[in-house]
């Protein structure tokens, strides 16, 4: 049946000749992530997405395997074991935990749950994607906010506060850069906004910093009404091809963001297997010594190569190329790529002179120094 125009255009949008999105949708750059593969090379090596190189818990393997005798059957659609398993290894409870395809999920019910048209999320200048894709899916506007020296400033921050502001999101470690603040600074800039705006620390890579004056938020979200936490198994944990992440969050907003999420969002498989990885403490701990001993090195070396090199909290490192004659990011990229290491071209990030390299097993971190080494001192020919 042909609509009459007066017709059409009563049902809200103007006619056309096939559907449109609404506005704003097609102006949506699309998630770009790292290699997975290179030209001509057998199962590269992939120090490009922050994987856990390790892999997984034995016993998370286990359970997802045990998972595959119900997979005719529907997941609890609140994730019960998993949520009180989280309460009790975090303290905290259960009834404010609210669990996610991933946390990047998370990160768009909290956009459509508090943004509306002409709305504004404020995050940092080189601030994880996510973030600004759910926005703008919601009609909202994106302000960044500058990052000297590679890290988030509450004052920047709050310089982009305004009334239409409804979430700030920080990544703490952060990613694509691997810096992070101290409690102090979250602290300042949770005690400048407004009580109506929501505070989003997404704590993805918490566990692998290590400095003393460092706290993923849990603590300030406890009795604050407008902090919302945010973690992951993907990282630490290896189960990235899993998709679980969670938010503890104050009750109203777990309870508005229950209200809209997908009803079986997590999967039997990841729920168990999630359950029995937080469980292994001898695996997080065998995966945090790794970094714990490889990131430094990783830092050093490539310092020691010329490159700049921004202070991690995390399982990788950014590493800065020299502007003005050389070897550029994207030919190590390239080049590096050619000899089986994948590592992250950041451009997207507004980092086009950085490559973010995932630390690996020794093997692979020699091996990464030891080619970039020859690519760079080929430049100096």
């Amino acid at each position: 049946m042909t609509l009459e125009p007066p017709m059409a255009e009563a049902l809200g949008r103007a006619a056309a000749d096939r559907p449109q999105p609404k506005p704003g949708i097609l102006d949506i750059s699309a998630y770009k992530p790292g290699r997975s593969a290179a030209e001509g090379v057998a199962n590269p090596v992939k120090l490009s997405a922050n994987e856990n190189i390790l892999g997984c818990s034995p016993a998370a393997r286990e359970a997802f395997l045990e998972a595959g005798a119900r997979l005719s059957l529907y997941p609890d659609g609140r994730g019960g074991e998993l949520r009180a398993a989280l309460a009790r290894h975090y303290r905290i409870e259960p009834e404010r935990i609210v669990l996610g395809c991933g946390s990047d999920e998370i990160f768009s019910l909290l956009c459509q749950a508090f943004l509306e048209p002409g709305d504004n999320i404020v995050q940092g200048e080189f601030g994880f994607g996510a973030f600004a894709i759910g926005a703008r899916a919601c009609q909202a506007e994106v302000r960044y906010a500058a990052e000297p020296g590679y890290r988030i400033d509450a004052g920047e921050l709050l310089a982009q506060v305004d009334a239409r502001t409804r979430l700030v999101f920080v990544a703490n470690p952060a990613n694509p850069t691997g810096s992070w603040v101290d409690a102090e600074e979250i602290l300042s800039l949770w005690r400048g906004l407004p009580p109506s705006v929501v505070l989003v620390l997404d704590g993805a890579y918490a566990e692998f910093c290590d400095d003393p004056g460092y706290s993923d938020g849990l603590d300030l979200a406890r009795g604050a009404e407008n902090v919302v936490v945010t973690h992951t198994f993907s990282k630490l944990h290896g189960l990235a091809a899993l998709r679980v992440g969670w938010a503890y969050a104050p009750a109203e907003i777990a309870d508005a963001l229950d209200r809209i999420r997908p009803p079986f969002n997590t999967s039997i498989a990841g729920q168990r297997a999630a359950v029995a990885a937080l469980a292994d403490v001898a695996f997080q701990q065998r995966s945090l010594e790794h970094v714990v001993r490889w990131r430094p090195w990783l830092t050093q070396q490539l310092g020691g190569l010329g490159l700049e090199v921004v202070p991690s909290g995390a399982n990788f490192v950014l590493a800065g190329f020299p502007r003005g004659g050389g070897r550029t990011a994207a030919d190590a990229e390239a080049f590096l790529a050619s000899r089986g290491l994948l590592a992250r071209a950041v451009e997207v990030y507004g980092l086009p002179d950085h490559l973010r390299i995932t630390i690996g097993l020794e093997d692979h971190n020699r091996a990464l120094i030891a080619e970039l080494a020859e690519l760079m001192g080929r430049s100096d020919r």
